[in-house]
């Protein structure tokens, strides 16, 4: 790892691959953790097939995928489900609603939250609800941090489970009430004084991305420009959901997921060009990405 200043960090390849061994040949899909996805909608399913059914939490090595959908996403959703788990949730308005979306969520190691949601005025009880009860490693994106944004941040601060935020610029900018021109010239600084303010990681995404504690902060280079593509973000939720299912919450498991999200795109854009890849190839590359972080230290 390179140091670049107090407590800032490059990510390199022999950093994370600690985090990839070979498993022990007597276990089992109990060994490595529940990962939970929720989020779609009928405007937007596409974005929870591919964060779930693309299988990108279990192509990141969780034992068990469950998948968390309101009914009304079932005849899109469910002909499509195979290895996944699928739990079908009340509409918001539904005396049962909570008591089925605790009883959904209790078992979790990890719970990916808000790809595809759209803006239902429910999400901010929902997510309210989720910081306060559920006690895995939550990952907030997408439609997560934009109904975040509407909400009391210091709702964070009374949080019973362990939250990644993983913004992009423009989202980053609604959380934190600053101009996307301030953000990018010096987001360092506000990536740090965020995470530190709210007792959070965030990861920022970008060519390069930094992820913080507010206090050690690692940036990621790997990806490629065929990564710009819909969708992507809902990949890397899956593989975090996936990582941290079966790994402790650390900057270092986070940088790991983004090392290899990233590693994955660029064999996918190889195969693919960078004007033609989608988001879903990336996925396609996760195992191929694992070797290649197996087998560096023989090259």
């Amino acid at each position: 790892m390179k140091k670049l200043d107090n407590n800032i960090y490059s990510c390199d390849i022999s950093d994370i691959d600690s985090l990839f061994q070979e498993r022990d040949c007597d276990c089992n899909k109990g060994d490595f953790g529940k990962a939970g996805i929720y989020g779609g909608s009928v405007e937007y399913s596409g974005a929870l097939k591919l964060a779930s059914l693309s299988l990108a939490a279990l192509r990141s090595g969780s034992g068990i995928s469950k998948i968390l959908v309101s009914e009304s996403l079932l005849p899109l959703l469910g002909p499509n489900i195979l290895e996944q788990t699928l739990v079908v949730l009340p509409d918001y308005e539904d005396c049962q609603f909570r008591e089925k979306l605790y009883d959904s969520i209790s078992d979790l190691n990890s719970l990916a939250f808000g790809m595809g949601l759209g803006n239902d005025c429910h999400l901010v009880e929902v997510l309210e609800f989720l910081i306060q009860n559920y006690t895995g490693n939550l990952i907030i994106d997408a439609d997560g941090l934009n109904t975040l944004s509407k909400m009391k941040l210091d709702i964070l601060k009374d949080k019973k489970c362990n939250i990644i935020l993983t913004p992009h610029v423009k989202e980053f900018s609604r959380l934190c009430g600053r101009k996307v021109e301030e953000i990018k010239d010096d987001s360092l600084h506000f990536v740090l004084k965020f995470a530190k303010e709210y007792q959070v990681i965030v990861l920022l995404k970008g060519h390069t991305t930094t992820i913080s504690d507010g206090w050690n902060t690692y940036f990621v280079t790997t990806g490629c420009s065929g990564m710009a593509t819909a969708g992507s973000g809902d990949v890397l939720s899956g593989i975090l959901a996936g990582m941290l299912a079966y790994h402790n919450f650390t900057i270092k498991t986070i940088a790991a997921s983004v090392f290899l999200h990233g590693i994955a795109g660029c064999l996918a854009e190889e195969r693919n060009t960078d004007i033609s890849m989608i988001a879903s190839d990336t996925i396609s590359y996760i195992g191929e990405a694992i070797k290649m972080i197996r087998n560096h230290k023989t090259k």
